[in-house]
């Protein structure tokens, strides 16, 4: 009786068949992580789910910082009453490039034709001239009408605030904020009072300042008042007073000048015939003369031989020996002398005490003096460039000239050309001069004559 396909054969041979061959799964080699006994079977299954929940339970604490089951309704969960802002959805950042399309790009670097009909903007200039509009009329105050809506609803109560969840920590959007580079830093207080050599390693610390760049170049102030003799009504003895300071300026320019003139002036006096023949003769009797005293010189020269001098021969026993007890007496003497003075010095205290105090007077008022000096230069303007400072003086009216009334007063001065004085006299630019042209090519002129000139 043949066996019956149905059943499943229980001998050593059952699975030695054609379809026990087909059902018989392929291990693959054994050195393999897939031939392995252990990713087989219920355990292997029941290890994959255990690393799958262990995944999960990870991922869970990392992204919400604990299990979602035991996390409370109000952190997950919040009432959406309708009137709240929604917030947009966010773009998802592309992706970066894989290195094949790189090497795949084209290297030229020169971009391609710019499309100008694909850039414009349809009624750009218009909705321009609009925007510009507005904003002149936003400066006076009108508003257009969506912009006049929003404001009175924000007058009216606003909009309304979103409820804070509870423990947000660093996502919180109403937590208090702080200047990271202010002096109160929270972040700075764990390295307030530490060693600076451990700052200089563990935080970049600032710049330090030179204090020459701190120093201003000189004390006068940027914008000089005038006295009150420059006013519009000025005192009398206040406008004298100032009066006469700009005739000591006139005066002392006036001398300069003088000065100049006599230096270079020229007497325009005919030669006569004296002068001329003492300019020709001028050398010719000196030189005769000197000849006469050289050829005398050399004569008494002759007659009187140089003199030898006598070379000192070796000292004697006898010779040192006094030189020696000479020294000695000298010496004695000059230490009886300074014994003496110094006795004698004992009943001068007083003079000596005197003569201490007054040379420290005289000290003082030297170093008195040199701190004026070295004040009044601070303030004076200092040789920065080629030429000098020269002070324009002050501006004044005289006394016919001051007007009876603000309105009709007439402004002395240039207002640019004082702060220019200004800079100057704070040593911020060099004195200079009004650039002079020089022409480079000298000027000539041609005489052209038309053909209707000519007449027949």
């Amino acid at each position: 009786m043949a066996a019956d396909e149905s059943f499943l054969p229980f001998g050593p041979g059952a699975r030695s068949g054609p379809s026990a061959a087909s059902r018989r799964r392929s291990r693959g080699p054994r050195n393999r992580k897939k031939g392995w006994k252990r990713w087989s079977g219920p355990e292997a299954r029941l290890g994959r789910e255990i690393g799958d929940f262990l995944e999960d339970v990870g991922l869970q604490e990392r992204a919400a910082g604990g299990l979602i089951s035991e996390q409370p309704n109000e952190g997950l969960f919040f009432l959406d009453t309708g009137n709240a802002p929604k917030g947009r959805r966010l773009r998802r950042t592309p992706e970066k490039p894989l290195h094949v399309d790189l090497v795949l790009q084209p290297l030229s670097k020169v971009p391609p034709p710019k499309n100008i009909s694909a850039h414009q903007t349809p009624h750009g200039r218009k909705e321009r001239n609009r925007r510009e509009f507005w904003e002149k009329k936003a400066e006076k105050g009108i508003f257009p009408r969506g912009e006049r809506r929003l404001r009175r609803r924000l007058s009216r109560g606003g909009a309304p605030k979103p409820q804070k969840p509870p423990e947000l920590g660093r996502s919180d959007p109403q937590r208090g904020f702080y200047d990271i580079w202010g002096e109160h830093n929270p972040l700075e207080e764990p390295l307030a009072g530490q060693d600076l050599w451990y700052l200089q390693q563990t935080k970049k610390l600032p710049v330090q300042r030179p204090p020459r760049l701190r120093t201003r170049p000189s004390p006068l102030p940027p914008v000089e008042v005038i006295g009150a003799g420059g006013s519009y009504n000025p005192p009398f003895q206040a406008h004298q007073d100032l009066l006469l300071r700009a005739l000591e300026v006139e005066t002392r320019r006036k001398r300069e000048e003088e000065k100049v003139e006599r230096r270079l002036k020229v007497h325009e006096e005919p030669p006569s015939e004296e002068s001329k023949l003492r300019e020709q003769l001028e050398g010719l009797l000196e030189e005769e003369e000197e000849e006469e005293e050289e050829e005398e010189e050399e004569g008494e020269g002759k007659e009187e031989p140089p003199k030898k001098r006598e070379q000192p021969g070796k000292k004697t026993e006898k010779q040192r020996r006094k030189e020696k007890e000479e020294k000695e007496k000298r010496q004695l003497r000059l230490g009886s002398r300074l014994a003496a003075l110094r006795l004698q010095g004992l009943f001068r205290l007083r003079s000596l005490r005197r003569a201490l105090r007054q040379r420290q007077e005289r000290e003082r008022e030297r170093k008195r003096l040199r701190e004026l000096s070295r004040r009044r230069k601070e303030s004076e303007p200092r040789r920065l460039g080629r030429k000098r400072y020269e002070d324009p003086g002050p501006e004044v009216q005289l006394s016919e000239e001051i007007p009876e009334n603000l309105r009709s007063l007439r402004p002395e001065g240039h207002l640019l050309r004082d702060r220019f004085k200004s800079l100057q006299r704070r040593n911020l630019i060099e004195p200079r001069e009004r650039a002079k042209f020089k022409r480079r090519y000298r000027v000539k002129y041609v005489e052209k004559r038309a053909f209707r000139a000519v007449t027949v």
